[in-house]
């Protein structure tokens, strides 16, 4: 390609790149703004100025997107618009406005007025919007890693904002598994590179040059490939740096971790995937394809993320085990390699959007409500004291298990038969096996998930001091973690209204 023509494809490439340019300069404006404004207005209207700002930031992100009339390549085939990378900017979009929202909430009603998170997280919200914007898009090795890499080194700053020494611990030790990850996963790319000449995904040489390869060299090569997306997942083996990430972070920070990050890497995993040859994913021999090894990787986060949160005490803890849990689910449909499968993955990342906010924000509101940390034994007695919140947290603790009458159960249900439809098809007793201990690791995860549930409706206060004090919370917080759990219902009650705009969008 010329240079000109490269610059034309340049130039034509920034109508379909406008949300991506608008979030830059945005960063870039809340930093100069937080500088300015810290100088000449008190803190609280700093902090109000800031959010309202950011909101508006991301909202005006996810509405261009969803009208971008653009689809196809962005230079030269680094970027890819579909509506698939949409849906998935739109989650994050929304997630994203939700966090925003509930610190301000609970900050504005605090006596101090104080949050425990600096000014500069605003400023790093929106970055690490942005680069899931650009995961989202990404078709090349190299965009792929780029996106990867200021996704994980926002997540990392953002977990060790605060002045804690649990959050620089935490923060830690996110970043050397990132940096573990980001190696391994460069090494794979190089791999790739090698065999095939081309860091284009969608690039038919790919394809064709990795299906003269050996089935196992391949498979070893994506497997690398794929560490730092497993990372981004909390996907198994490099989940460790889960729990105590979550633990360390502030609950609007952890709540975004459990989402947006979870949902780009999917379906970069699912690009992946779809631009491999047939052969090399469906070979004669499962032990050289690649659906087996994936297989192996969603069960044992299914079991590890299940098994671990047992014996949690601490609720932000359990709910960081029980994402690397649903992590192993979200796999569940890449696993299947159809096309049911892909759009059983899209209706899980829709709705584990509004599960897993309302799980952190009610857990967190209800602490606040009893003065206490977030030890599960304090949640004893509250389900009198706060019966809204204390049914909306049920509710949501029935959609994380994948019982009705809840989208959670819903969403199983696709994943699953769409996995049964492919061993079906392909006989991989791993298939079999992840479908049955699979759905047995619903039954497993009630003894913890309604845990919390039964503390609050069946077992009295521990301290008789603290009987009948209620601390006052935010209602505008209440009101917005409760609302999150409608669509729960609404979307099992009806979800064909999710799915039809899935598959004709």
């Amino acid at each position: 390609m010329s240079l000109t023509d490269q610059l034309n494809d340049i130039i034509n490439s920034l109508g379909g790149f406008g949300p991506e340019v608008w979030l830059s300069v945005a960063f870039c404006g809340l930093l100069v703004a937080e500088l300015v404004l810290g100088r000449v207005t008190p803190l609280s209207k700093v902090r109000r100025w800031l959010v309202g700002l950011s909101v508006g930031i991301v909202l005006v992100a996810g509405v261009w997107a969803v009208l971008l009339p653009t689809r196809g390549y962005l230079f030269m085939h680094l970027l890819f618009v579909d509506n698939q990378a949409i849906f998935i900017q739109l989650v994050v979009a929304l997630s994203a406005v939700a966090v925003l929202l509930y610190e301000a909430f609970t900050t504005s009603e605090r006596v101090d007025g104080q949050s425990k998170l600096p000014l500069e997280w605003y400023a790093l919200l929106i970055a690490m919007t942005l680069g899931l914007f650009l995961m989202a898009m990404s078709v090349n090795l190299l965009s792929i890693y780029l996106s990867i890499e200021l996704v994980s080194i926002c997540s990392y700053l953002l977990t060790a904002l605060t002045r804690e020494r649990k959050a620089s611990e935490g923060g830690v030790k996110y970043l050397l598994f990132g940096a573990v990850s980001s190696a391994i996963m460069l090494y794979g790319m190089s791999l790739l590179y090698g065999m095939t000449g081309t860091l284009d995904l969608t690039a038919d040489v790919f394809g064709a040059e990795l299906a003269r390869q050996d089935g196992a060299i391949a498979t070893v090569a994506l497997l690398l490939t794929g560490a730092g997306l497993f990372f981004k997942l909390a996907g198994v083996p490099f989940h460790v740096w889960t729990p105590d990430a979550y633990e360390a972070a502030p609950v609007p920070v952890a709540a975004f971790f459990s989402v947006g990050p979870k949902a780009a890497a999917v379906l970069v995993l699912m690009r992946i995937v779809t631009a491999l040859p047939a052969e090399s994913v469906f070979g004669e021999t499962p032990a050289n394809s690649l659906q087996t090894p994936l297989a192996v990787l969603a069960l044992a986060g299914i079991l590890i993320g299940n098994l671990s949160a047992l014996r949690q005490t601490d609720a932000k803890r359990l709910l960081a085990y029980s994402t690397i849990a649903h992590a192993g689910f979200l796999l569940v449909g890449v696993v299947a390699m159809s096309q049911a499968g892909f759009e059983a993955v899209f209706f899980y990342v829709g709705t584990y959007l509004f599960i897993s906010l309302a799980a952190f924000f009610l857990v967190d509101l209800l602490a606040r409500s009893a003065g206490s940390d977030l030890t599960i034994s304090n949640f004893a007695g509250l389900g009198p004291k706060q019966p809204l919140l204390s049914v909306a947290l049920t509710v949501v603790m029935l959609a994380l298990t994948g019982l009705p009458p809840t989208v959670g159960f819903t969403a199983k249900l696709l994943s699953f038969s769409a996995l049964y439809d492919a061993y079906q098809q392909s006989g991989n007793s791993w298939l079999l096996a992840l479908f049955g201990l699979g759905l047995l690791n619903a039954l497993i995860s009630l003894v913890y998930y309604l845990k919390i549930p039964f503390l609050l409706f069946f077992r009295p206060t521990l301290s008789a001091e603290n009987s009948q004090q209620v601390t006052q919370i935010p209602k505008v917080a209440v009101w917005l973690s409760v609302g999150l759990v409608i669509p729960i219902v609404g979307l099992f009650l009806k979800p064909e209204v999710l799915l039809h705009w899935l598959v004709n969008w």
